[in-house]
């Protein structure tokens, strides 16, 4: 029995949290679900914001996402939704609608552009080809419903009662202020003998004398009594209209098609923007999910966040690798400042929320794992009423981090105090790291201090590496080697203006 096609039969489908995940900021996701999850798509917000914890799950939402790979079956999704959406459209005009008989118009219409969505739907689903557990289950749901009493009523009441009402024909007499609606009468029609009369006068197009009528969904007074008296004219077809307004208004969708409708913009919404980066030359995998070691890696990955601003006219983002193997948990990343560090530490952070949600992670191909949380310390504005200072800022964030974390979680930590003296940075660093290391925790760590790459086994050393030719140029590539012993001596030439480029902007005439 199909339920859902973001939780596979059988898990339970739990009302998920509205709260943003305190890692999203600085990963940046909180600006991929802005992009995907405002205007009509709200109410996805929720589904961005509930990682799963089951494989199974994991996997029942890649084959989804496999299935909309195809082009036939995409645009059939995509049909459904605009259709779906003209409900919706028609639907709210009947709430912004005060005209008793002009509600019962536009439900009536609302239930038309619903049947028409349904029954397109399933001619569509019916030639093409679906290898998903959920849109196989979705496509019997549906031709089952299509084919239930309950469908079939409602198909033929609304026929019966739309025949009823196009068939009305009727008159409207206008003279001064008096209208008058009437039946039909045997009137001659000199339209087309009056038009054909003319037609030899016409030699060339002339201005267009007529008045414009605006189109406005509200009925004005006049309209609402020459409709009130075309319903006494005529009271059997809009008695039918008010019992079938009787049963159908707001009852008419099934409940089980509109969640699917929902909840299948969570995929085509991320489809398009994996589209979209594709067309850069950037790939999207579908990640092997690691649950009992922690053996990772990824290969050619990026920071879908940055892919996503540049895809709109830039330079791609430069892809990046890494793994962890055996006893290895901890990747050290130092080097110069501005050659994507920070970068590269929250696109390891992307990847692994990403895989928790069931998406196709950003790069070539990756292992990943199924962690249980994702926490994060990025640098913050100090905070002037917090009267603690930066250092003491810190200490307070990552004493609230290694408080939650557990040998199951990730955590990414990018320039940690980086405000304080050297000595006393290495230390508390280390202190930090050898928390990790305890528990045994993946993490990711920026920093200048680059004897914490060499801690221990655990840690892995990568650096940012800069054009050999010019020291100054920044390749983006963060690369699998020892430290150079420059990350702090850069560090503070930056910070006192004394690199290369400002000196020689300071000498320039």
């Amino acid at each position: 029995m199909f339920e859902s096609i973001l939780f596979s039969s059988g898990i339970a489908s739990h009302k998920p949290p509205t709260e943003e995940p305190g890692c999203f900021h600085d990963l940046n996701l909180d600006q991929l679900v802005e992009r995907l999850a405002s205007g009509d798509q709200l109410h996805l917000r929720a589904f961005w914001h509930t990682p799963l914890d089951a494989v199974d799950v994991i996997h029942y939402r890649h084959e989804v996402m496999r299935d909309l790979e195809r082009d036939a079956v995409f645009q059939a999704i995509e049909a459904f939704g605009r259709g779906m959406e003209a409900v919706r459209a028609d639907l709210k005009q009947v709430d912004d609608m005060y005209y008793k008989r002009q509600q019962q118009g536009w439900n009536l219409e609302a239930v038309k552009a619903y049947l028409r969505a349904v029954q397109s739907f399933v001619a569509e689903l019916s030639q093409v080809t679906l290898t998903s557990r959920g849109l196989k289950e979705m496509r019997a749901y549906i031709m089952d419903y299509v084919g239930s009493e309950r469908f079939r009523t409602l198909s033929a009441d609304t026929k019966g009662v739309s025949h009823e009402l196009d068939a009305l024909v009727y008159h409207v007499d206008i003279k001064g202020t008096t209208v008058v609606v009437r039946e039909p009468d045997e009137e001659i029609d000199y339209r087309e003998a009056v038009e054909e009369v003319f037609a030899r006068f016409r030699h060339a197009p002339s201005k267009d004398f007529r008045v414009k009528f605006s189109h406005s969904a509200a009925m004005n007074h006049v309209e609402v009594q020459i409709l009130e008296g075309v319903a006494r004219l005529y009271p059997q077809p809009f008695a039918m209209l008010d019992a079938y307004d009787q049963r159908y208004r707001g009852r008419f969708m099934d409940g089980t098609i509109v969640r699917f409708d929902r909840e299948i913009q969570f995929y085509t919404t991320y489809h398009t923007l994996m589209s979209r980066i594709a067309r850069m030359g950037l790939s999207f995998c579908y990640p092997e999910i690691a649950v009992d070691d922690k053996a990772v890696f990824a290969l050619d990955a990026f920071d879908v966040m940055l892919a996503d601003k540049l895809s709109f006219g830039g330079t791609p983002p430069v892809p990046n690798d890494f793994r962890l193997e055996g006893s290895e948990r901890i990747l050290v990343v130092s080097g110069p400042n501005q050659g994507g560090k920070t970068t590269f530490a929250r696109m390891v952070g992307q990847l692994h929320y990403l895989a928790k949600l069931g998406l196709p992670v950003p790069g070539r191909k990756a292992r990943l794992y199924l962690c249980d949380q994702i926490l994060t310390h990025f640098e913050r504005e100090e905070d002037p009423e917090a009267l603690r200072g930066k250092l003491g800022d810190d200490l307070a964030r990552l004493h609230a981090i290694m408080s939650q974390a557990g040998p199951s979680s990730l955590v990414v930590l990018n320039e940690i105090f980086a405000s304080t003296a050297l000595k006393d940075a290495t230390y508390l660093g280390r202190k930090i790291i050898e928390q990790i290391m305890e528990r045994d925790m993946l993490a990711v760590i920026v920093t200048f201090i680059e004897e914490w790459a060499t801690l221990s086994r655990s840690t892995v050393s990568l650096v940012s590496s800069v054009d050999p030719e010019d020291p100054t140029v920044r390749t983006f590539k963060i690369v699998r080697r020892p430290p150079d012993g420059r990350s702090y001596a850069m560090t503070l030439a930056e910070k006192y203006g004394l690199t290369y480029d400002h000196i020689r902007g300071r000498l320039a005439p």
